[in-house]
């Protein structure tokens, strides 16, 4: 006996028995019913149960693998044998995927669940989380999928390129993405089960990767990728390695700090870094000033997203209930943990987004970079939103404002919202601002003029020509308005609020 899921008889085994059981993102949906489903997508379980204990009799092999892999119950023998029947129960105990309990029922030692991109069902491979298991969660433990690696799958740029780099993979569910729309996949870590498991996830979906084991850029000294993701072990800490998923070994911040350090050396011209990070944050009103460090002699053009902000309270506390430490440990642990953060003089944790894209072959431009903080729910970062931020930071570097004010601009889908005081003479408009619904920070604040100016842009006349026409309307000078209206105008461009027709 070896690794996790060594036998690759046994991975073909579970993927043609979990696929003839529909044990797919709808075929479970479907089995629970919306309420249960929307339960169980909070954490609570009991109803999920209940809809797996009410299954038809054609649905009970799928209620049972319901039951293993995504409840943690223990199942009879029998029954597991009916819901797997072309794999043999002992080789999967062998091969790590059940264990057999001290009354010879049978429980997954592994988390097996389906997931979806829209187009096509997947399986994904890891190991179970602490809410499934009693005790902590194993030193080598190999996450699922989580928020952060949702996060970056929904963030990442989609355009189809040649080769990808997934940094740090884990169960492989960045890699498994990337299939869609690279030629060759590289993916690495440092822990040999997650690497395993990886490679089971691989296979389970009919994809082969280049496995790599090894820490940061060492497995691919060298060489140089299209796209590069990472969600790496980010966790702002003391610089120990208590649990692999979440400890790099470095202090503080130190490797996401050399994460980007790195990465431009490992970029084609062209090409784009997405990496999940997390930074040490001692002032909140100049939290950027960290990471403007990071990037000012990367040469990258950049835009980093704080998503959110933890105070070391809130930001030991998730980590330390996330690991399933018994309430003493976490109390020690998490005291120490505290006792490192005061003694550094951290106020907090900034916790984000950072995409870098190396300058194109023969490109001239400055970096660009734009460190801002975006929290809104409905402002997360998708691939579509990430690749059109870095083409109108772009289109703005090489369009002077002549080109401007010579183009037919016109205004993206937007909602003009004002804000209101009651007044003597009623309601007051106090202030107003354009925004574009589910852009990330497409929002921009306007006045009289500005207003008017973008109704205006409907890619019919020159921008320039309707700044002439609200001068003479305001009787002001049209040099003066355009001097005043080219900062707007350039704002709204960058946030996809104008945009030049055609």
């Amino acid at each position: 006996m070896t690794g996790p899921l060594h036998a690759g008889s046994v991975v073909d085994a579970i993927a043609a028995d979990m696929r003839s059981a529909n044990y797919t993102t709808d075929g479970v949906a479907d089995l629970l019913g919306a309420d249960a489903g929307a339960a169980f997508s909070r954490g609570l379980w009991w109803s999920a149960l209940r809809a797996t204990d009410r299954a038809a009799a054609d649905r009970e092999r799928l209620a049972t693998l319901i039951r293993l892999f995504l409840l943690g119950t223990e199942e009879a023998r029998d029954r597991v044998a009916l819901a797997v029947p072309t794999s043999d129960v002992d080789a999967l105990i062998d091969n790590g995927v059940l264990e057999q309990t001290p009354d010879g029922a049978l429980r997954a030692a592994l988390d097996i669940r389906p997931t979806s991109d829209g187009a096509a069902d997947f399986l994904v491979v890891s190991d179970q989380d602490a809410a499934l298991r009693a005790g902590p969660v194993r030193r080598d433990h190999v996450l699922g999928i989580g928020g952060a690696s949702v996060s970056l799958a929904h963030a990442v740029v989609r355009d189809p390129v040649g080769r990808a780099l997934d940094l740090g993979t884990g169960c492989g569910i960045q890699a498994l993405h990337l299939e869609a729309h690279c030629d060759e996949i590289v993916a690495t870590d440092t822990n040999p089960r997650a690497l395993a498991l990886a490679a089971a996830t691989a296979r389970l979906n009919g994809m082969s990767w280049d496995l790599r084991c090894g820490s940061m850029f060492e497995p691919v000294a060298g060489e140089r990728f299209d796209l590069i993701v990472s969600n790496p072990p980010f966790v702002v800490g003391t610089g120990s390695l208590d649990y692999i998923y979440r400890d790099s070994g470095m202090a503080g911040d130190g490797l996401c700090q050399n994460l980007i350090a790195q990465v431009r050396d490992h970029l084609r011209p062209g090409g784009t870094a997405q990496i999940m990070a997390n930074w040490i944050v001692r002032d909140p009103q100049n939290w950027q000033e960290r990471v403007h460090g990071w990037l000012a002699d990367t040469g990258l053009h950049a835009w980093v997203v704080q998503r959110e902000f933890a105070d070391p309270v809130s930001y030991v506390s998730l980590w330390t209930s996330d690991a399933g430490e018994s309430p003493e440990q976490a109390a020690r642990r998490g005291g120490e943990w505290l006792d490192w953060f005061d003694a550094e003089g951290i106020a907090g944790v900034g916790m984000g987004m950072i995409t870098l894209r190396a300058p194109r072959d023969g490109e001239t431009r400055s970096p660009d970079q734009v460190v801002e903080e975006i929290t809104g729910a409905g402002e997360a970062l998708t691939g579509p939103e990430v690749g059109a931020f870095f083409a109108r930071r772009e289109y703005l570097d090489r369009t002077g404002d002549e080109q401007l004010l010579a183009a037919k601009l016109s205004t993206a889908p937007v909602f003009l919202e004002e804000q209101s005081l009651p007044g003597p003479d009623g309601w007051q408009v106090v202030g107003s601002a354009v925004r574009r619904p589910g852009g990330p920070a497409a929002v921009i604040g306007v006045d009289e003029v500005s207003r008017a100016l973008f109704a205006g842009c409907r890619g019919e006349v020159p921008l320039g020509t309707l700044i002439e026409l609200l001068a003479g309307y305001h009787g002001v000078d049209a040099d003066a308005l355009a001097d005043a209206a080219m900062p707007v105008v350039r704002e709204a461009i960058g946030r996809g609020i104008l945009y030049e027709a055609g």
